[in-house]
């Protein structure tokens, strides 16, 4: 069993409700990535993706420097928690057709983030399963809701 703490990202850096659409794109891009979490204090409230600030967003013709990331973001999201197996999460993401989750403590306290590009690259004996939840996780969507990032 490898524990979710032994492979998730640490420090991440997230955003405020009151952020604008700009001010996430900006940091996506600065980062290069496609998700930052939102939080109030060290709260997680949700996730804006890159996808929330184009179909929700912009598709909507809303402005990008005024909207603010609650107009967009996801607020139901799936988390992990340090502890978790890794193999659980893998099923979860498989099961939401997501790449990332955040990781939170007891009282939803963001503590880092765990990405399928993470435990591609540090857990290395859990390589056939990896491939079926990247598998799965990469399938086309039936319509449904995906849920998060």
């Amino acid at each position: 069993m490898t524990a979710v703490s032994k492979v998730m990202t640490r420090g991440v850096r997230t955003l405020t409700p009151s952020d604008t659409l700009a001010q996430a794109a900006r940091v996506m891009e600065e980062l290069n990535v496609g998700v930052i979490p939102v939080c109030e204090g060290e709260k997680l409230v949700g996730v804006v993706t890159d996808r929330d600030i184009v179909v929700r967003g912009l598709a909507r013709a809303l402005d990008a420097n005024s909207t603010q990331l609650k107009q967009v973001m996801s607020t139901e999201v799936r988390c992990a928690t340090e502890e978790q197996d890794l193999d659980q999460v893998l099923k979860t993401m498989a099961n939401a057709q997501i790449r990332r989750m955040p990781v939170v403590d007891a009282k939803q306290r963001l503590v880092g983030i765990v990405s399928i590009g993470d435990i591609a690259a540090k857990d290395r004996h859990n390589d056939a399963d990896l491939a079926e939840s990247l598998g799965d996780i990469s399938a086309p969507s039936t319509g449904k809701t995906r849920g998060n990032a």
